[in-house]
């Protein structure tokens, strides 16, 4: 399919400079692009590349103003990172989407299946299972018993969904995430051995969700773990059981919660961090990646460092930590003045 930037900027309300009947068939990298396609600059240090791209189409914000000429048509908006955004999900809505029950999936009688999905080949669908509209399952999933999964929801390839467990609408869980396995409940015996604590809680993900791939959330022991409106989690993160994070929250990769932690809304956790069990994390909250969590984060605090504490405390410190071996020297050096001076009073 082509586009003129005509038509292009009347969806993204932007303004053209340049031909407007200028057509693009795909959506390219800035350095890569070349005649036909449509590119982007919101990153700074890719300005000198606008320049010498060979893309049809830019998008830039309204406060680029070019140093030299540019040769590509350039549609000005708010924000050219969100303007792509939005027509990345125009274009994957406008693919052939997939419907039907394969012949080799294994769907339980007592299941609901809803209109216009797609269950692929090897999918297991366990009893009393209910299913929205458009709700997508690749291939060898499995869906225990008792699951629900809401309209206009996809799980890739080789998900699994346990049982009781509940997924909203419009949610995106990919290959390899496993939604609501065991929580790691074990109660120490005085043989030095362990009992496993039956864990009879489950998963609640809300709407507009999305699970990386090989991510793990374990279900509750008792009541639910609860992922909430908006979360993204990103691959390779682990949620231990009866955590909630709370609303519109982000979580970068090899993330660890432990059980029964709470994160609150509009928070961003870099990769790599750790989590201890039972803490509060306050609302919109920053962590930067590898910190380590022991104690209780208020609301809008940036912290960093492990174990953790605030950023700008952090920044400072920092300076000492590399000047250690200086300020041990110049120590040594000032006691042995004060130890020289004592001496000759003597």
């Amino acid at each position: 399919m082509e586009f003129t930037a005509r038509q292009i900027a009347d969806f993204l309300k932007g303004e053209i400079e340049g031909d407007q009947e200028v057509t693009v068939h795909t959506i390219s990298k800035i350095e890569e692009a070349t005649a036909g396609s449509l590119t982007f600059l919101a990153n700074p240090a890719y300005t000198p590349w606008i320049y010498k791209t060979g893309a049809s189409i830019v998008l830039v914000n309204k406060d680029f103003k070019p140093e030299s000429p540019v040769n590509s048509t350039l549609i000005k908006v708010d924000n050219a990172y969100n303007a792509l955004a939005g027509l990345l999900n125009l274009y994957q809505q406008s693919l052939p989407q997939k419907q039907g029950v394969s012949s080799l999936a294994s769907l339980a009688d007592s299941s609901i299946p809803g209109k216009n999905n797609y269950i692929g080949e090897f999918v297991v669908v366990g009893e009393n299972v209910t299913l929205g509209e458009n709700v997508k399952i690749y291939p060898h999933c499995f869906i225990g018993d008792n699951v629900v999964i809401k309209d206009n929801s996809t799980l890739y390839a080789g998900v699994k969904v346990y049982d009781n467990c509940v997924i909203g609408r419009e949610c995106s869980i990919h290959s390899g995430a496993v939604i609501g396995a065991d929580g790691f409940g074990f109660a120490p015996q005085s043989d030095n051995n362990y009992m496993k604590i039956a864990q009879i809680g489950n998963v609640i993900l809300e709407d507009h969700v999305e699970i990386g791939a090989n991510t793990t959330i374990d279900r509750a022991t008792m009541g639910s773990t609860v992922i909430k409106k908006g979360v993204k989690l990103d691959n390779l993160i682990q949620v231990a059981h009866n955590v909630v994070v709370g609303e519109n929250t982000v979580i970068a990769a090899q993330t660890g919660i432990a059980g029964s932690s709470k994160v609150g809304k509009n928070c961003m956790i870099g990769g790599q961090v750790g989590i201890s069990g039972h803490l509060s994390i306050g609302d919109e909250v920053k962590i930067a990646a590898q910190s380590g969590l022991s104690s209780n984060v208020k609301n809008g605090k940036i912290i960093m460092g492990s174990p953790a504490f605030e950023h700008d405390k952090y920044i400072k410190a920092y300076i000492h930590f590399r000047n250690l071996e200086k300020l041990v020297k110049r120590i040594d050096d000032l006691e042995k003045q004060v130890n020289t001076l004592t001496d000759r009073s003597l």
